[in-house]
C-alpha cells in the first residue's frame, strides 16, 4: 500500500480537509492518507469551520487531531503534498532527502502556474468553503494523476 501525506501550517484547516477529501474521493484502497503541519502542535482538533464545511459534504472531520512534521513521519510516505510553495520550500530546506516525493497540491491537472491554496484560518465560513472547493478540485486532479501514472507504469 502506498501512503500520501498532506501538509499545511497548523494541520487544523487545509491539510485535514485535503486528507478527508482524498479519502472520500479515492476509488480504491491502494493509498493510505494522513496529514500534518509544519508548525502544528500535537492533538489539536480541526477548526470548527473546516468540520462544518466537510459535514455539509457528508464527510466527518470531527475526530481529526493535528500532528507535527518529523523526519520519521515523512519517511513513511511515498508522496508529500503541500498546500503552498512556502510549505514545500520549508520541507525541502529541513528535509532535503525527500525532494523526489514533495509536490504542491495545485501542481497536478491543467494549471500551468501552480498556485498556493489560501489559508482560511481565522476567516469566515465562506472563506473555508472557497478553500475547500479549491482543495476538492486539486484532489480530483491528484487522483487522476495517480491513476494515470499507475497505468503508465504497467
Amino acid at each position: 500500500m502506498k501512503k500520501i501525506l498532506f501538509v499545511c501550517t497548523g494541520n487544523t484547516c487545509r491539510s485535514p480537509m485535503a486528507e478527508a477529501l482524498f479519502r472520500h474521493q479515492k476509488a480504491t484502497d491502494e493509498w493510505e492518507e494522513a496529514s500534518a503541519g509544519i508548525f502544528a502542535t500535537t492533538g489539536s482538533p480541526a477548526s470548527p469551520y473546516a468540520v462544518e464545511v466537510l459535514r455539509e459534504k457528508g464527510i466527518d472531520l470531527s475526530s481529526h487531531r493535528s500532528q507535527p512534521i518529523t523526519f520519521d513521519l515523512l519517511d513513511q510516505f511515498d508522496l508529500v503534498i503541500t498546500m503552498t510553495k512556502g510549505h514545500q520550500e520549508s520541507l525541502l530546506q529541513h528535509f532535503p532527502k525527500i525532494e523526489d516525493k514533495v509536490y504542491l497540491i495545485n501542481a497536478f491537472g491543467t494549471s500551468k502556474v501552480p498556485a498556493d491554496v489560501m489559508d482560511p484560518f481565522g476567516g469566515s465560513l465562506e472563506m473555508y468553503k472557497k478553500t475547500c472547493d479549491e482543495i476538492e478540485r486539486a484532489i480530483a486532479h491528484l487522483i487522476l494523476f495517480i491513476h494515470t501514472n499507475k497505468k503508465a507504469k504497467k
